[in-house]
């Protein structure tokens, strides 16, 4: 029996696929790799000494994926593939909930006519909205402030209601904080297409000398330095997350659990540039504009609910996030296109 990780060649959704791989799953990626690399797939198979079957498709294409099911006998699925820059999506909300809530709605009734009821979904911290006071906890009320985090918001809210209308789902909602790092044999991470959208992969491409300098957005927030203060996970801790929320679902009586994945810590922006210069013996430039509109000055997670059920908490610190990030970008300068 086959899981299937839609948006398995993607970022957070290979690192994923890497450990299901090791841990002997068998493993089907659907990727229509419209933002992602065809190398993913090698390196995978690279790492695991297995083969990496990919299947590409668009997810929103509901009868090509009902077949795909049906060949592999797909049993349990894990949800990443979705556009995801927030910028952008306020740019092109009408194409943002059309394939995020689009391909979910479709993957749901290939799931449903199947009788597939295990699935993880990711999400993310975004579901919080602007006004969450932090350690943020599951119980917060949902809200956004952009299409990307609607799309998010919304596909919570369809998932509970399948789960009602359905008791035999088990669907796993795991909210992301701020996914980092890479791979630790360097191989393995995060390559955005164009300027970077998050601030570590911008860090990393200026410690490259891909761009000139860091833009630090506000310096006078109410934090110890006054910029920012996020809660970074880094990527493999991420990943294992999503293992244990598998194991979970195959064991728990409850239709629908929600996780927050996070550190429980907040690191701001300064500690993390000083994080990355000690990684990479490089020095970060650094130039200091207004606050964007939307940021918030504190955002951490409150992650004891999947300590305690799930067994879950992220092991690695920020200077081994910086380490693996510089790792992966000193190695791959210009990504997978290399």
């Amino acid at each position: 029996m086959t899981i299937l990780v839609t948006g398995g060649a993607g970022y957070i959704g290979s690192h994923t696929v890497l450990q299901l791989l090791q841990g002997d799953a068998d493993v089907l990626v659907a990727d229509d790799l419209s933002n992602a690399s065809p190398r993913v797939l090698d390196r995978l198979e690279e790492l695991s000494g297995r083969p990496v079957p990919l299947v590409r498709i668009d997810v929103s294409d509901g009868a090509s994926l009902g077949d795909v099911m049906d060949e592999y006998e797909v049993c349990e699925v894990l949800h990443f593939a979705g556009l995801k820059a927030v910028g952008e999506s306020v740019v092109e909300p009408l194409r943002y909930y059309r394939h995020n809530l689009g391909s979910t709605l479709a993957l749901l009734e290939a799931c449903q006519s199947r009788e597939v009821r295990r699935l993880v979904f990711s999400s993310s911290a975004t579901v919080y909205g602007p006004d969450a006071t932090s350690p943020v906890t599951e119980g917060r009320q949902t809200s956004a402030t952009n299409p990307y985090g609607w799309t998010k918001v919304m596909i919570e809210q369809i998932l509970r209601d399948l789960a009602v209308a359905d008791p035999t789902w088990r669907i796993g909602i795991l909210r992301y904080f701020n996914p980092v790092g890479a791979h630790p044999s360097g191989r393995l991470g995060e390559d955005p297409q164009g300027v970077p959208n998050n601030l570590l992969p911008f860090v990393a491409q200026v410690a490259v000398g891909r761009r000139d300098h860091l833009t630090i957005f506000g310096d006078d927030y109410p934090t110890p330095d006054g910029t920012g203060v996020r809660d970074f996970i880094h990527v493999e801790d991420l990943a294992r997350g999503h293992v244990h929320a598998l194991t979970h679902l195959r064991a728990t009586e409850e239709p629908v659990s929600t996780f927050n994945l996070g550190t429980g810590a907040g690191t701001s922006v300064r500690e993390l540039v000083a994080a990355f210069e000690r990684a990479s013996g490089r020095t970060i430039p650094v130039q200091v504009a207004e606050r964007r509109p939307g940021d918030i000055a504190i955002s951490y997670a409150d992650p004891s609910v999947a300590e305690s059920v799930l067994g879950w908490k992220a092991e690695k610190t920020i200077d081994d996030i910086c380490s693996d990030a510089w790792r992966w970008q000193s190695r791959n300068p210009e990504g997978y296109t290399a």
